[in-house]
């Protein structure tokens, strides 16, 4: 019975995912989440609490997938910032959510402890390798993070649904370059 419980809220993430980045929290319906998900309403509430609730579980794995599949690499933070650029535009659905999470609670986002413990990890990385003369110390070390992140995530709305390859590169080699200019010693 647990398979099947841990299987429906997949499902119900899954589900979750495309209505919210398509409507956003106020806008999405929690019956069209449970119909997607082929689950019920009662369902939602039992595992998540809330639509609210349901957000934050949606949100809160998104920033873990990036975590795990995109390390920082304090040594290399422009290459950094070029496969975060990447990831993130093959998600074009994940940075919806970042955008309604911006939008419609102020950019709240997920305080989990893991997501909390991810951003200080990343930051004391960032500190470090400013100590070790490896990046610049210009900024804080949280502020680099958060600007690397803003600006990775603000230009890839820039691309238009039509872009070309070579507009892509062009983008994504601008990113690179800001990043290193941002952060080089």
């Amino acid at each position: 019975m647990a398979r099947d419980a841990q299987a429906t809220k997949q499902r119900l993430l899954e589900a979750a995912i495309q209505e919210f980045s398509q409507y956003g929290i106020a806008g999405a319906r929690v019956d069209r989440i449970a119909a997607a998900a082929g689950s019920n309403k009662a369902q939602i509430y039992t595992y998540f609490g809330s639509k609210d609730g349901l957000f934050e579980a949606v949100f809160e794995a998104m920033v873990i997938a990036v975590i795990d599949q995109v390390p920082i690499d304090t040594a290399d933070l422009p290459g950094y910032a070029g496969r975060l650029f990447d990831f993130s535009l093959a998600r074009a659905e994940q940075m919806r959510l970042v955008f309604w999470d911006q939008l419609e609670r102020h950019g709240a986002g997920v305080r989990s402890s893991e997501v909390l413990a991810a951003g200080e990890r990343k930051a004391a990385s960032i500190k470090q390798a400013q100590e070790a003369g490896v990046i610049s110390g210009d900024l804080p070390a949280q502020v680099l993070h958060m600007m690397v992140s803003a600006l990775v995530t603000q230009t890839v709305f820039q691309l238009p649904p039509d872009h070309s390859d070579a507009d892509r590169e062009d983008l994504r080699r601008s990113v690179v370059t800001a990043v290193g200019r941002l952060s080089q010693p």
